[in-house]
């Protein structure tokens, strides 16, 4: 793990010469032929996050996931002994999706003892073995016990459901997630169940919408009604610059500072951040988590308030100083679709006051990301037009962006070298 203060002189993107600070270009989020190498390269071999132990709380608890980049369905399940489990959605039989409820291609949850196909009947314990097949004497040279549901590589860290679609990662989840995201360990995520939920289908490469999470340049200007007018005035006059940047393998993370809105009744946007105590930055009562919040601050910069992981390829944590986090997902559709999901995660409320403070960061985190989505299918149209084939520029404190693209276009590198020698040699 690389871990650089600020010098005096030189900057961000020179301290990792190998991302270099020329023009890049944006064909990976308008090419067909990159985007079904990249569903090959990347999300069918990296470790994808699918969920969080809260969503299996149980023996029998499970939830589905629709990965529609590999075409697949995922049942995540907590088995009889508590471990989290991850099979394709699919009976051994004749291929009917098992688990789903009013319509196929939606996501559910639920709990059982069994899973049971609704064609033919056959059934699948919780460890996925087959356990019963009906008229099972008419089957020809059968046994049931080597037609259990297809297992999918699932590990949990920090509890957060990962799952592998690989035959055979090569790495471990922790050894993928590396030191700077492992260092996280020990943050209290398992305090912060209270949760709300948004999803929506956004109509550009799912690496646009990550790039809009991955640097501070546009908030004076895309977020200036988020801002008090004092702030307003400085930041659209001054800039904002976050203090603190990392890399790490192919994921990274920025730290900001600042003292958030939580404090003080004079300095809000909305009046119903007074009236709730609570708004973009969360609630204003903070809950007490303690002093040791590891990982949370690897620059050591003073006055500590947001630090922004993003996992590759598709995953961010946003952890907030004032003791909430937030969770943010991009899931490809096709190569100019994809559908973003995003998580609040607060440690429960106690009282109505506590929930309608919840509630309001909700409501202001949801027009914060419309505002943030609202610019990006435009983005997308743009970038297929024929002006486009072109490079862009980008500053230093757009560094993240300019990791994410170098490390997709890396890994998709690598695929296509690997896809070229089995042609040849075959």
């Amino acid at each position: 793990m690389d871990q650089y203060p600020r010098p005096a002189e030189g900057t961000w993107t020179e301290h990792y010469p190998d991302l270099g600070t020329g023009l890049i270009s944006y064909e990976d989020c308008v090419s067909p032929e990159f985007a079904a190498d990249e569903s090959e390269a990347v999300f069918k071999r990296a470790w994808l996050n699918v969920g969080r132990v809260e969503d299996v709380p149980r023996a029998g608890s499970y939830v589905t996931r629709e990965l529609t980049f590999a075409k697949t369905s995922l049942i995540v399940v907590r088995d009889a002994q508590g471990q989290v489990r991850a099979f394709h959605n699919m009976c051994r039989h004749r291929g009917n999706k098992i688990v789903w409820t009013n319509a196929p291609s939606e996501e559910t949850s639920g709990s059982c003892r069994t899973f049971t196909c609704k064609y033919h009947g056959w059934r699948y314990g919780l460890d996925g073995t087959c356990n019963f097949v009906q008229q099972e004497s008419e089957f020809f040279d059968f046994d049931k016990s080597a037609f259990g549901l297809i297992p999918v590589h699932c590990d949990v860290w920090a509890g957060f459901i990962f799952v592998n679609l690989a035959e055979s990662p090569p790495q471990s989840l922790r050894d993928f997630l590396g030191t700077m995201v492992t260092a996280l360990d020990g943050y209290p995520f398992d305090r912060m169940t209270e949760r709300y939920d948004f999803s929506a289908d956004i109509a550009c490469n799912w690496k646009l919408f990550a790039d809009a999470f991955q640097e501070y340049y546009h908030v004076p200007i895309l977020h200036s009604q988020e801002a008090t007018p004092a702030t307003r005035a400085k930041t659209q006059s001054m800039g904002f610059e976050a203090p603190h940047y990392q890399l790490d393998g192919p994921h990274r993370m920025v730290s900001t500072s600042g003292a958030p809105r939580r404090s003080w009744p004079e300095d809000f946007q909305y009046p119903i951040e007074v009236a709730t105590r609570s708004g973009l930055f969360g609630p204003w009562d903070e809950p007490d988590l303690g002093d040791d919040l590891p990982g949370v601050n690897p620059g050591g910069i003073p006055k500590w308030a947001i630090a922004n992981f993003q996992v590759f390829p598709n995953l961010e944590i946003l952890i907030w100083e004032t003791g909430w986090y937030m969770l943010y997902r991009y899931w490809p559709t096709s190569p100019t679709t994809h559908r973003y999901e995003g998580t609040l995660f607060f440690v429960p409320s106690t009282n109505a006051s506590e929930r309608a403070a919840r509630e309001c960061a909700a409501v202001m985190f949801k027009e914060f990301a419309l505002q943030d989505a609202g610019t990006l299918e435009g983005t997308q149209k743009a970038l297929e037009s024929p002006a486009a084939q072109t490079v862009f520029p980008l500053s230093d404190q757009e560094i993240l962006v300019r990791h994410l693209h170098k490390s997709v276009g890396d890994w998709v590198d690598a695929y296509r070298r690997e896809r070229s020698e089995a042609v040849r040699h075959a």
